[in-house]
């Protein structure tokens, strides 16, 4: 008979171990070198972008006193992104993707510089920090296709969804704590030092950047970057059923179901804010990106899914579906935990396009479609403000956050059954071809 104890209690530990591994994020991608030195940029960047992201319309009502002027902060920063997020994907497409990094990010860093001191030395004047707000803006949109677009060429193929993943959970934090930070930074060092912070945080990112090797174009690359190249991106779309159904539900999603613009009005008159603002609108605004950050940390439970159009699809329906439930509800706590649920949805959906995205398009075209990534993502919201401001002023917010929502499932619904290969795409990671001059090899930079 035998004197070994059986194992009782191990494989029931190993069981729980393996679980979590395939529920938690997936932190693979870090091992790799390349992405941990371009992920680290990222986190630094999430961060104290939204410092800056409120120190601008907080500047802007002190020296003013007008919501009107605060709201032009979202057009002058819309407008850049919107031209400069197309054709910096075509700049990604046509020269080494690390040079478009560090180039537009020292010109982040830089307006930022001078924001603080516009800031510092008491300037004074909204015309300065509007036109430094939208050079800002300029080249952070040729800064992001390049740096989504370079994910690919530093993560072996396989593991491009959870390197996805580790991005967008970065930059939901970043949009969780960013805010909370400024909020609690103001009243103590004053609001020209959210300015230098962000700066200091740029040229760290900067110094990550500058450590990642050359990420040349691709071999059957365009060499130039005007309007015919970015005109070429769209016929390449055009052709692309799968990645162009993938844009048109994420529109769909923004443009419809976003209820952002309503979170005022409903924060007081349905979920009893003061006149001056109170919990109610702070908890609306901090719902989504909290639901993303939460979903984000157990993304391992979807990340590795291979059917990504059907779980696109279904994310987007539950977004829709929670933007519903929003709208009819009168409590706060239901509010906050249907928001949270549609950010959730939307952080799979995001995760998952993304990746859709790197592994259909070819590398000569991934800069354009981050391009044209960067304008959905950056107008759809802003589209929706306009849309739920309408349609609340004529039938209520309710009707407007419902109707949206179910307008969502409806039309998500009717373009997927247009494309039905969409539903029925699986990810399958493809090698990248070799680029036409020296390149980053995923396979050989995985030294910690």
């Amino acid at each position: 008979m035998s004197t070994e104890t059986p194992s009782s209690t191990e494989p029931p530990r190993g069981r729980v171990r393996g679980l979590l591994g395939k529920v938690v994020i997936d932190t693979r991608p870090l091992r790799i070198r390349d992405y941990r030195r371009l992920w680290v940029s990222t986190v630094v960047t999430a961060v104290g972008s939204q410092l800056t992201a409120v120190a601008v319309p907080k500047q802007v009502y002190d020296l003013t006193g007008s919501s009107g002027y605060v709201g032009l902060t979202g057009a002058v920063g819309l407008v850049p992104l919107l031209v400069f997020g197309l054709w910096g994907g075509a700049i990604a497409d046509a020269i080494d993707r690390r040079k478009v990094m560090l180039y537009s990010n020292l010109g982040v860093a830089v307006t930022s510089g001078l924001l603080w001191l516009q800031a510092f030395t008491g300037l004074k004047s909204v015309a300065v920090v509007l036109v430094l707000l939208g050079l800002q803006q300029a080249f952070v949109a040729v800064n992001m296709p390049a740096r989504s677009a370079a994910v690919a060429r530093v993560v072996p193929p396989e593991l491009l969804p959870p390197a996805n993943a580790l991005s967008f959970t970065t930059f939901t934090f970043g949009m969780v704590f960013g805010p909370l930070m400024a909020g609690a930074l103001i009243p103590v060092l004053g609001l020209s030092t959210l300015y230098l912070i962000d700066t200091v945080a740029l040229f760290v990112a900067f110094t990550s950047v500058w450590f990642l090797p050359p990420i040349a174009p691709g071999a059957g690359s365009s060499r130039t970057a005007g309007l015919r190249d970015i005109a070429d991106g769209f016929r390449y779309l055009s052709l692309k059923k799968l990645l162009l159904v993938s844009f048109l539900v994420d529109i769909i999603a923004m443009v419809a179901g976003m209820p952002r613009a309503l979170f005022p009005e409903m924060a007081e008159r349905t979920f009893g804010d003061p006149p001056g603002g109170g919990v109610a609108l702070g908890w609306l605004y901090a719902a989504i990106p909290i639901g993303s950050a939460v979903f984000g940390l157990f993304s391992g439970a979807f990340a590795r899914i291979r059917r990504q159009g059907a779980v696109i699809t279904m994310s987007i329906i539950g977004w829709g579906l929670a933007m519903a439930a929003f709208g009819l509800t009168g409590s706060l706590t239901l509010a906050v935990v249907f928001l949270a649920i549609g950010g959730g949805a939307d952080l799979i959906s995001a995760v998952h396009r993304s990746s859709m995205l790197q592994t259909e398009a070819t590398d000569e075209m991934r800069g354009r479609m981050q391009g044209v990534f960067t304008v959905v993502v950056a107008g759809g919201p802003r589209i929706a403000d306009l849309a739920h401001g309408w349609g609340a002023a004529a039938f209520g917010t309710a009707a407007a956050a419902t109707v949206g929502g179910l307008l969502v499932i409806v039309l998500t619904v009717a373009t997927v059954a247009w494309v039905p290969s969409f539903w029925r795409f699986r990810f399958e990671p493809k090698p990248e071809p070799e680029p036409a001059e020296t390149s980053t090899s995923p396979a050989a930079n995985t030294q910690s």
